[in-house]
């Protein structure tokens, strides 16, 4: 996407959740995992690209000890449609026998996520929790339920706070979704 074409996106979008309440979600959630894993030494893994904004506003409020890697596994690239899981990078420090807890931007229909945590159970970790920031209520059926959740967004596509449209606009504060009348 060129940079014309971004900003004509953003112009025929509408904010869906503004940065302040991003920031309380944000909030909220640090609370939440830290009453839940402030006790236990985690290893914090961040789903490439998208849960990297999330991820690295969540880790400043998260005030106890813990591991930080990464790991990048994809269905969507550039593409605004789902297709075949791509696993680009494995997390370099072992899961084995710790508490992981996965962090990912937005959970749709699923899949990706799944697959995720029955990968980290595989190598030999003693739990996989999961935290999104945005929960699609697409009225699917999905394959896990997320163990922490920041917000909801609508069955519509929403970009903003580590979400892109295609490749562009992970950077803002908020979460956008096109106009339906645009």
């Amino acid at each position: 996407m060129r940079a014309l074409e971004a900003r004509r996106l953003l112009a025929d979008s509408e904010v869906i959740h503004d940065a302040a309440v991003v920031t309380a979600a944000v909030e909220r959630l640090a609370g939440e995992i830290a009453a839940r894993l402030g006790d236990s030494y985690p290893l914090v893994l961040c789903v490439m690209n998208g849960g990297l904004v999330f991820c690295g506003q969540l880790l400043t409020r998260l005030l106890f000890p813990l591991d930080l890697d990464y790991l990048h596994a994809t269905r969507y690239g550039d593409a605004t449609q789902g297709g075949e899981i791509r696993w680009r990078v494995a997390p370099d420090k072992s899961v084995a026998g710790r508490s992981v807890l996965v962090v990912d931007d937005i959970l749709d229909e699923g899949v990706t996520l799944a697959a995720i945590k029955a990968s980290l159970l595989a190598l030999g970790a003693t739990e996989v929790l999961t935290v999104v920031f945005a929960d699609k209520l697409n009225g699917k059926q999905k394959p896990l339920a997320a163990d922490f959740v920041g917000l909801t967004v609508p069955d519509r596509f929403v970009f903003g706070f580590g979400m892109d449209a295609g490749g562009c606009w992970r950077n803002l504060p908020a979460i956008y979704a096109k106009r339906e009348d645009a």
